[in-house]
């Protein structure tokens, strides 16, 4: 044995090998890092490998059999002895090992550090940039908090009016409630040079506001004031207090003067129905019956007190749709619906050059009657009437999935978290639109920067289940499934999951449980793992039972991963029809 293993030192095998597997190494390393951006197919890093490991085996066999000599290769057996140069070759060959490794190394590092934190979309820090802590609630109720927050938005709303300054949407900047970061850090978080906080306290018929206007860089205050004022006054304090931060942050550098306002004030300027929209605000799209019934109420109350209150109608129009989406019982949903719909048509002859009226607009017209192109339309006039709120941008997102234009969709959410970059929901948004495209390590990395905001969210290890699911890893499919808390969603999740193991009586039974248990409020899911088992007759049999069930879940067919194999399939082209979603052209 000892003087085979010197015969395979003498012949530089064991270093042949080392270079093989090392130059697969780093090509695999380069191929991983790279093929997304050059539209690689995901599996083709797992292809090279296998053609590597076949590969081996002839390789080593050449070493042995073969020489490098300054005249060529020859054949070992026909250098003569006194002339062989197998100790130089090994040399150079341990030269080549050190750099193939080197170069290996590098492109883990490179895609760990680098493309890892490319996709968390961490923003670069600007001058012309800023955001608005939640002003604290100083009034002694808990019930007051939306009043400080609905001032906080509107703060955000009139500084995003300034052509050229990068304002951080709520969803973000709310985050640092109560925070014990420094300055410096929440800057740095938000990847914004400038913060905005203070503090508000109502009582009776006063109402006092404190606000400091802070260098995030080095917590010095550029501006700070204290207002006392009659609560009828609050308007005019609202106005003081912008036009003194835009005048600390240097208008002149923010391109000019303010556009008009796309503000939620009422016309009239009654304070009353002002308060009542802000606490509508506060519950809207909380996505539970109980709170989006408190909306609509705080919604009702703002256009009873002021019947032109064009921003009320349109908040009223989504809290009803909300509560409709929600229930269990056709005939309810549907009087919610009607009453959406009247909403919306009032707030649109109200306010017709509002954005959130747009905004209502396009929901009826994307939930309630599946007009895409309608709902897009209202969606893209939204975002014109107000370039730096994120909400037009993100349903648009949604609407062009639907329509099969997920390239799009991807571009504008990216474009949503240069305002919003701590929107847990929009990783997640991002992270499905990237599945339905077949990129699966930009889905799992957006996925991952979405639990890492929001451990808790809703349905989020579901789609790294789907993203395992994809990728054949039946282990990691199902344990990621199972960190579902909530049901039914964990049992929907798990039994998606089984349905690539390996032991198909496990599989067949977690069918089967899915079935027993969910068939009357589950068929899409049902539909999405006979797709999974490449069961396209009892597929589209589950389908059709959706759509006659009116599942939600059907709205999501044209971007769903696992359905869209199918799409050639003329009953997929039928069952679209069917529930007038547009037809994906290729």
């Amino acid at each position: 044995m000892g003087s085979w293993v010197r015969e395979l030192q003498r012949r530089n095998v064991l270093r042949a090998g080392i270079l093989y597997a090392t130059s697969a190494w780093a090509l695999a390393q380069g191929i991983a890092s790279l093929g997304p951006t050059l539209g690689a197919p995901d599996f083709a890093t797992r292809w090279f490998l296998m053609a590597a490991a076949i590969g081996f085996p002839f390789w080593i066999a050449f070493a042995w059999f073969y020489e490098l000599t300054p005249e060529g290769i020859k054949r070992e057996r026909d250098v003569d002895t006194d002339k062989s140069v197998l100790r130089a070759t090994g040399r150079r060959l341990d030269f080549w090992i050190i750099g193939a490794l080197s170069v290996a190394v590098v492109l883990l590092l490179t895609d760990r550090f680098v493309r890892h934190d490319a996709g968390a979309a961490k923003p670069l820090v600007g001058e012309k940039s800023i955001a608005v802590l939640p002003l604290v609630n100083e009034s002694g109720d808990s019930n007051a908090l939306y009043f400080s927050d609905g001032l906080s938005e509107d703060f955000i709303n009139a500084l995003s009016q300034f052509p050229g300054l990068r304002v951080i949407a709520r969803s973000s900047s709310f985050q640092f409630r109560d925070s014990k970061d420094s300055v410096a850090v929440i800057g740095a978080k938000l990847g914004v040079a400038h913060l905005l906080e203070g503090s508000v306290q109502r009582a009776g018929d006063t109402v006092r506001i404190v606000a400091e206007l802070i260098n995030a860089s080095d917590g010095s205050t550029l501006w700070s004031e204290r207002y006392d004022r009659p609560y009828k006054d609050l308007f005019k304090v609202q106005d003081d207090i912008t036009d003194a931060v835009a005048a600390a942050l240097k208008t002149r550098l923010l391109g000019g003067a303010a556009q008009p306002a796309q503000g939620d004030r009422p016309p009239s300027g009654n304070l009353a129905a002002y308060n009542a929209l802000l606490e509508g605000q506060f519950y809207l799209h909380r996505f539970n019956e109980q709170s989006e019934q408190k909306g609509v109420e705080a919604f009702q109350e703002a256009v009873k007190i002021d019947p032109e209150y064009a921003q009320a109608w349109a908040g009223l129009a989504m809290a009803l749709q909300d509560v409709g989406y929600v229930q269990t019982d056709p005939a309810k949903m549907e009087t919610k619906y009607k009453q959406a719909r009247a909403a919306a048509d009032r707030a649109s002859a109200l306010g017709p050059n509002l954005s959130v009226v747009h905004i209502a607009r396009g929901i009826i017209l994307q939930y309630l009657d599946f007009d895409w192109n309608g709902a897009a339309a209202e969606f893209r006039r939204a975002a014109a009437l107000a370039p730096g709120d994120v909400s037009p941008k993100s349903n648009l997102s949604v609407v062009l999935v639907t329509m099969g234009r997920t390239e799009e969709a991807v571009q504008l959410i990216r474009a949503a978290l240069k305002i919003d970059p701590l929107r847990a929901q929009f990783y997640a948004d991002l992270a499905s639109y990237q599945l339905t495209l077949g990129r699966l390590p930009e889905a799992e990395q957006a996925m991952r920067r979405a639990i890492q905001l929001d451990p808790a969210g809703f349905n989020y290890y579901q789609e790294l289940s789907f993203i395992s699911i994809r990728r054949g890893d039946a282990q990691s499919a199902l344990a990621e499934a199972q960190q579902e808390s909530r049901q039914p969603y964990r049992d929907l999740n798990v039994a998606l999951a089984m349905q690539i193991s390996p032991d198909r009586v496990a599989a067949d039974a977690a069918l089967k449980n899915l079935i027993d248990k969910y068939a009357d409020i589950a068929a899409y899911q049902v539909g999405d793992a006979y797709a999974i088992r490449k069961d396209p007759d009892n597929m589209f049999k589950w389908l059709e039972r959706a759509y006659v069930q009116k599942d939600p879940g059907l709205l999501g067919m044209t971007g769903d991963p696992f359905i869209l194999p199918y799409h050639h399939d003329p009953r997929f082209a039928a069952l679209c029809v069917k529930a007038k979603l547009p037809v994906p052209e290729n």
